[in-house]
């Protein structure tokens, strides 16, 4: 048997087409590897300087301000600033459980 979606969820995502749009912008800004990869890092480890995340991806810190602005814009990703640095941190916790069901989706996927 297949899941089953509860009642609740079905009707705001079949009834409600501004929802479903949002939730769609939401897997739209997910759907890059390297904002994949932005919230599993901040997932695992916390808050990070963009410095920070910049060296754990291997890349250019203007890639990952602009990769981090779309997260953002989407209120997936969060900024705080203290003693002159900005730290990025997750705004939606939930959005790990995503990130849980996508590995165990692509783990299934490779049979």
């Amino acid at each position: 048997m297949g899941a089953v979606l509860d009642g609740a969820t079905m009707d705001q995502v079949l009834r409600d087409e501004g929802r479903a749009e949002r939730m769609a912008e939401v897997l739209k800004a997910l759907g890059h590897p390297i904002r994949l990869r932005l919230v599993a890092i901040l997932a695992h480890v916390g808050e990070r300087t963009v410095g920070d995340l910049a060296r754990d991806l291997g890349l250019a810190q203007a890639i990952v301000s602009q990769q981090l602005a779309i997260l953002r814009l989407q209120g997936l990703v969060r900024v705080r600033t203290s003693g002159g640095y900005r730290y990025y941190g997750l705004a939606v916790n939930e959005v790990v459980t995503l990130l849980q069901c996508m590995s165990r989706c692509h783990l299934l996927r490779q049979g």
